[in-house]
């Protein structure tokens, strides 16, 4: 009240007016005079709310995530100038895009360019880009306790979702002979890291019974149940059953792995005793996102599911099925648009492609640009034994193969590494792929070396297209 009087004295001696002045009271005596008084006080508006969200460090994803000291992150937003030496990558100076403004256009300038840091908001970065994390802190993963902030209008409080996916899990053959005094020791080498995601799943490359004759003679695969015992120790909640060795010893056994599963507490999908269970997803939800999973096979061997006879949810497609059948890739596209309106997140996990090789079958694209069209979000592949390239499509990533996770395979190196992945998903959005390299030793999957990493991810790249060469 005090500034308002204050106020009203400058504006009277200013303009030479009078003050306002109030309407005389009305009584029953005569008119008293008026009287000088001040303004009704205005109400005092109410504070802005101040909040901060994290700025990220984003570059190529072809860059390998390092740690940065929080001082030096800090000054690199004050300077606008980085040394990539500084924050632990290779190359020399790096071209730093302020993003705060236009998050969209700098995340765009580091997908074509590797030498490009973008400083962004953490909500703006998707999976076709990498972040740095700060004083030992990832922003994706923990928003809250990351320093590295900026003023919002808002604050972002975002559900996340963590989830491991991993290549061809194969625990019979040579695999299950070398493992009879530990049937969970092919898992134990990355069981705690896949164990913390929220979600984890793989392809199961074997049967769980030989109550039939093989029928791919050598190339048979049957595990022992005992062996799931390493699956849940590695925290998998649930497998792709859509591959050409579930049925590797015959109806009766192929069904037979489906109660094993079923009484293991491990989901499964992909395959099923008929067709409408083969197409079936598996849904899983954490903290109330949603995450919807379709397995689909493209190999043979394993026979097809029918209406009234238990086989893989096949897509028949070149190079080993046939033609491209568009009745079957038109009813699995309804079924990735079915699941998109009841899930947050699509995965769709096919098994394709020509073994042996790093270079996807065109045929793949193909067929994954209908999945995105429909509504997938992430397709992640497998059968080729090999890594093979990433790319994207729309909003979709695909991965068109992990390679071997646990496998009895030594006639080469490429069939002894491979990579998994890890997936950040923020409100059920898609915020991070990373790969995970591994090399596969005694048949166990073993952590790359520096070296060894770097190789794996330049085969990778190798047949990348878009965001993902380099």
């Amino acid at each position: 009240m005090r500034i308002i009087t204050a106020l009203m004295a400058v504006l009277v001696v200013m303009t030479g007016c009078a003050a306002p002045q109030t309407e005389p009271s009305s009584t029953e005596g005569p008119s008293s005079p008026a009287t000088a008084t001040s303004a009704p006080p205005s109400p005092e508006p109410s504070p802005s709310p101040t909040f901060t969200v994290p700025l990220v460090m984003a570059m190529h994803h072809s860059r390998m995530p390092t740690d940065v000291p929080l001082e030096v992150a800090q000054q690199v937003v004050a300077s606008g100038t980085a040394s990539w030496a500084d924050l632990g990558q290779p190359g020399e100076a790096a071209t730093v895009v302020r993003g705060q403004a236009n998050p969209r256009a700098a995340l765009d300038q580091v997908v074509v360019d590797s030498n490009t840091l973008a400083l962004v908001p953490a909500s703006a970065v998707d999976e076709q880009v990498r972040v740095l994390s700060v004083g030992g802190v990832d922003p994706l993963l923990d928003p809250a306790g990351y320093q590295l902030r900026i003023d919002a209008a808002q604050a972002i409080e975002p559900t996340i979702t963590t989830i491991s996916i991993v290549g061809d899990i194969m625990l019979g053959r040579r695999v299950g002979e070398a493992i009879t005094g530990d049937p969970a020791a092919p898992l134990r080498p990355f069981a705690e890291q896949l164990a913390a995601a929220d979600v984890t799943v793989g392809n199961f490359e074997a049967t769980l019974s030989r109550n039939g004759e093989p029928t791919q003679g050598g190339d048979s695969f049957a595990a022992d149940p005992s062996t799931l015992a390493g699956l849940d120790l590695a925290g998998f909640d649930a497998v792709s059953l859509a591959n050409n060795h579930v049925g590797d010893f015959g109806t009766e056994a192929m069904l037979e792995t489906f109660t094993a599963f079923d009484d293991a507490g491990i989901a499964y999908f992909g395959a099923g005793e008929n067709l409408d269970a083969a197409r079936r997803p598996w849904i899983v939800e954490d903290d109330g996102v949603r995450i919807g999973f379709i397995g689909t096979e493209s190999i043979g061997e394993t026979p097809a599911a029918a209406s009234e006879t238990p086989g893989t949810n096949r897509l028949n497609m070149a190079p080993r099925t046939g033609p491209l059948d568009e009745a079957a890739l038109e009813r699995i596209v309804q079924d990735i648009a079915a699941l998109d309106a009841e899930v947050d997140t699509v995965i769709v996990v096919p098994h394709w492609g020509t073994q042996y090789t790093h270079v996807p079958e065109p045929i793949q694209s193909e067929v994954a640009a209908r999945f995105a069209e429909a509504g997938a979000d992430l397709i992640v592949g497998g059968h080729p034994h090999w890594v093979q390239g990433w790319e994207a499509i729309g909003d979709a990533t695909v991965v068109h193969s992990l390679g071997n996770f646990i496998f009895d395979m030594d006639f080469n190196r490429q069939v002894q590494e491979g990579i998994f992945v890890e997936v950040v998903l923020w409100d059920g959005a898609v915020k991070a792929v990373a790969p995970v390299p591994y090399v596969i030793e005694n048949f166990i999957p073993q952590p790359a070396t520096d070296e060894e990493a770097a190789r794996i991810l330049s085969d990778l790249r190798s047949t990348s297209s878009g965001p993902y060469a380099g």
